[in-house]
């Protein structure tokens, strides 16, 4: 059984095809680089596989379906397009959502044609230096001088932030310093080039290089209350509206990782001989790979009814929070076994397993560390 309908293969095929083209031979050259080339936001924007649920008289494609982001970050794990291919799934999948969803009209008629061609990149900042996945306590602050909102603050390990043209916020605005409470945080839209925004260091990873992740540093910058997403003290709450969906495309992106490395194990197995012999003969091959491919299809069912949930607005934290826990930890699991089944072969950048691997070592913890996600688990055990 599948939930993807003849439009998802469609829209996967006309994909598959477009990453082949014009991601694929890049890759390496990003992977250098650390970024991958902000024009291929504007190609992907002219074939509709960005802002796809962007309401169609602003230039999306009108169609509130997580069947397509889905389809996308299969194919981006299939074609192994690595953190490039990841930062176009923040735009859509993380990032996006809260245009739609929080955007006055105003705003609507500012940003989201740009975000649907790929003209605007999207970034979002929460996590600071000092706190990690704790977001009450963030220290970024805002306050009010007339019609400007004036931040300051530092943010870190923000995914497309070179890239970026608007990078949503998560500032303190409470006039009481001391207060933490979930009514303290707003959500600001910072543009490029506002004057005090500064980008810190492309920052060196050990996988995903070619997504550009850096430190972003706020001095007096003078936001427009304008730039306020939604209502000022609604930061927290609007930060949760969308993390079943974040949590779900990092599990989701992490079982199609797994399966990705599962075919290029099993091509590898077949072909490469030790002792005379195919290592796909050998007893621990076969059960390594009948052990992946079970906890797969075992998995997958799963994946693909919380994708259904997401779509009839019935997805719950608990569950998404295991479909992030179980996927990421699924795909760290199955990259390293498939790595020592290529042997020393495995370390060596030629073949797509090493950066998969390295690539996928971050997954556990961004999103929310699996710590968290057990935490959230429990408490819906525990209920």
């Amino acid at each position: 059984m599948t939930i993807y309908e003849s439009d998802h293969e469609l829209f996967r095929d006309s994909f598959r095809a477009f990453a082949a083209q014009e991601m694929g031979p890049h890759v390496e050259q990003w992977e250098r680089d650390g970024i991958m080339d902000r024009s291929v936001y504007l190609e992907a924007g002219k074939h509709g596989f960005i802002g796809m649920a962007v309401p169609e008289e602003f230039g999306g494609g009108g169609v509130r379906d997580f069947r397509f982001n889905a389809v996308l970050n299969e194919e981006v794990a299939r074609a192994n397009l690595g953190g490039g291919g990841l930062g176009m799934m923040l735009h859509n999948d993380i990032t996006t959502p809260y245009f739609i969803e929080y955007c006055n009209e105003e705003q609507r008629r500012r940003w989201l044609p740009g975000i649907a061609s790929g003209e605007l990149i999207t970034a979002i900042a929460m996590t600071e230096p000092g706190t990690g996945s704790d977001l009450q306590s963030i220290a970024t602050t805002a306050v009010r001088d007339g019609d400007e909102w004036v931040v300051n603050g530092a943010k870190t390990f923000i995914t497309n932030g070179i890239n970026s043209d608007l990078v949503i916020v998560a500032c303190k605005t409470s006039e009481n310093a001391a207060d933490s409470g979930n009514g303290s945080m707003s959500l600001l839209v910072v543009e490029r080039g506002m004057l005090g925004f500064e980008r810190g260091r492309n920052l060196d990873k050990i996988g995903q290089h070619s997504a550009d992740t850096s430190e972003l540093f706020f001095s007096d910058v003078r936001v427009p209350a304008a730039n306020v997403l939604g209502e000022i003290g609604r930061g927290f709450d609007y930060l949760s509206f969308n993390l079943a969906q974040e949590r779900l495309s990092i599990g989701l992106y992490g079982v199609a990782a797994s399966r990705a490395a599962l075919e290029w194990t099993i091509e590898y197995v077949k072909e490469r001989t030790a002792f005379g012999k195919p290592i796909s003969s050998f007893q621990n091959t076969k059960f390594v790979l009948a052990e992946i491919a079970t906890e797969l299809d075992v998995t997958q069912p799963f994946i693909d009814q919380c994708v259904m949930k997401l779509n009839a607005r019935e997805l719950s934290p608990a569950d998404a929070a295991k479909s992030k826990l179980w996927g990421s930890e699924l795909q760290k699991r199955t990259t390293d076994r498939c790595l020592q089944l290529f042997g020393g072969y495995g370390y060596m950048t030629e073949y797509p397993i090493g950066s998969a691997y390295v690539d996928a070592r971050i997954s556990t913890i961004y999103g929310g560390t699996s710590e968290i996600m057990k935490t959230i688990i429990s408490k819906d055990v525990l209920a």
